[in-house]
């Protein structure tokens, strides 16, 4: 009984260290227990958790030729980041794995320098991003102090109307290898300075994982 009490109310403090204004009680429980879900995704680790291009295998349609549309309405061409690695992300607010947000962001301000990381939010699964553009920005600024740019919310997984970046991220016809769509929210895949797709982690990958770090060293 003692043990639970002392759970209950660490659980309690927890909560009330992360309730910020912009977020539902829901979020802010899923905030919490984000340690607790990135350590059973450890103990049980997906066959996708991670998957590699060892023979950097190059893209049949190049990276570069990709455009997309910024979360406030402004039209992206992947030109723009020739020379530099870029990470993308489909991310979501209402999901236990949101709290990466902020290992997202940390990871920006650590590698402003020679990376782009790119947020997609995305509805797909179990309609876990029902806000809109403008609140999507607002609520990562205000809890999360995101400054990544974010783009327009799409649809992320398979079908006629997955977005044209996921279509070339999940399609070896166009990237080279690799058929993985997201597993789940916060599924990252990362291309290298010359625009080949080298890396997949899924959502039980923390943006500040060594493999990750590794990869974009």
């Amino acid at each position: 009984m003692k043990k639970i009490i002392i759970v209950t109310t660490v659980l309690l403090f927890a909560l009330y260290l992360v309730k910020q204004r912009d977020m539902t009680f829901r979020q802010s429980i899923l905030k919490a227990i984000y340690p607790v879900v990135m350590f059973f995704g450890k103990i049980f680790p997906s066959k996708h958790a991670a998957l590699t291009n060892d023979k950097f295998i190059q893209p049949s349609f190049e990276f570069y030729q990709l455009k997309a549309i910024a979360n406030n309405g402004d039209s992206i061409s992947f030109e723009q980041f020739r020379g530099k690695k870029v990470l993308i992300v489909n991310t979501a607010s209402d999901c236990g794995y949101t709290a990466q947000y902020d290992e997202l962001e940390k990871l920006h301000q650590q590698n402003k320098e020679n990376l782009v990381i790119l947020g997609f939010p995305a509805n797909d699964f179990k309609e876990q991003e029902k806000k809109k553009d403008n609140e999507i920005a607002s609520f990562c600024k205000i809890n999360y102090g995101v400054s990544f740019q974010l783009m327009k919310k799409s649809h992320v997984v398979k079908g006629e109307a997955q977005n044209a970046v996921f279509n070339w991220l999940s399609d070896s016809a166009k990237n080279g290898w690799c058929n993985q769509p997201p597993v789940w929210n916060f599924s990252k895949y990362l291309i290298n300075e010359q625009g080949v797709l080298v890396n997949f982690f899924a959502q039980t990958v923390s943006p500040l994982d060594k493999k990750v770090i590794d990869a974009i060293k």
